[in-house]
């Protein structure tokens, strides 16, 4: 168990990590040329592909998945390619460092998404809760530049989204490996994104325009994901989401150096009571709901009586 727990808190930190590294990129391919659309479309689909090829050629048995949990995937899916939408709308608006700022209120979404499904909250992962919600108002409010408003509000519309796709896919994951449920949900929000980047903007910028921040891009979705669904196995979603809170620090840190954003001493205030937060991950054990977790309304996602070695040894 407390290897688990280990192996859950290094994949969360990895994928906070790779997160933290998404908004400096996708910020950066904007400045180049590339519409908030294309970058959606080109880093999930790409993504996708990349994951389909891999387990195609190395790891069938990643591609077995029961109905039930198939739709759990799809609706996780759908859920987090509308948020992707508009997460990378708002960095047209934004500037990297601010947009991941508010986003960063994805706990608190998340929190009240998992007492709808009748998750266990400890104390502490309350305390914690509250910190980072300060932590993240003071980072906000403490801004020198003037918000724009309505990035601002697609930006905690896309929180919202991923915050909902995480206990969609936590249920998911009691009996399927990560690597699956990555596989299905990325095919699922690259069906949501790709064709709203034909719908709505279906134009890439000039051949001389630098496409490496939209390659990084993908690279960082790809490990990001496979990271985060296994964080979210084995420390459940909560734990994963307060952890990933760091991708905060990551993306301020990478947004200095790479853009030449910068806070100010406010927002450092806020930096250092989320760091706390985080701080605390080690002492809040709160285990992910058991297998046999029933009700909420996530309680459909049950899957049937599958062998456990089905798909073979796998986190």
């Amino acid at each position: 168990m407390k290897t688990e727990r280990s192996k859950g808190i290094r994949a969360a930190l990895a994928s906070a990590f790779l997160l933290g590294l998404a908004p400096v990129l996708g910020r950066q391919a904007i400045l180049l040329g590339f519409s908030p659309l294309a970058v959606v479309a080109l880093r999930t689909g790409s993504a996708a592909a990349l994951l389909v090829l891999i387990v195609t050629l190395f790891r069938r048995q990643f591609l077995f998945i029961y109905p039930v949990g198939f739709a759990g995937c799809i609706l996780a899916g759908v859920v987090n390619g509308f948020g992707s939408i508009f997460y990378y709308m708002s960095l047209e608006r934004l500037p990297a460092s601010l947009g991941q700022l508010l986003y960063s209120l994805y706990p608190f979404f998340l929190a009240l998404w998992m007492m709808l499904d009748r998750h266990p909250i400890s104390r502490l992962t309350i305390f914690r809760l509250s910190l980072a919600t300060l932590a993240v108002a003071l980072l906000t409010g403490g801004t020198a530049t003037e918000v724009d408003w309505l990035g601002v509000g697609m930006m905690l519309t896309g929180s919202l989204f991923y915050a909902l796709h995480l206990p969609i896919n936590q249920r998911v994951l009691y009996e399927v490996p990560a690597p699956t449920v990555t596989l299905y949900t990325l095919l699922a929000m690259s069906a949501v994104v790709i064709p709203a980047f034909f719908l709505f903007d279906p134009q890439l910028p000039a051949g001389n325009v630098s496409w490496w921040p939209v390659i990084g891009l993908t690279f960082v979705t790809f490990f990001a994901r496979l990271t985060l669904f296994l964080g979210v196995k084995h420390i459940g979603g909560m734990q994963t989401a307060l952890l990933g809170l760091s991708e905060l620090l990551v993306a301020i840190i990478f947004s200095h150096i790479w853009l030449g954003e910068s806070l100010t001493p406010v927002q450092w205030m806020g930096a250092a009571g989320l760091v706390i937060s985080l701080l605390l991950a080690r002492n809040d054990v709160t285990p992910p709901s058991p297998k046999s977790h029933k009700g909420g309304w996530l309680s459909w996602i049950r899957p049937p009586n599958i062998p456990p070695d089905i798909w073979g040894p796998h986190d």
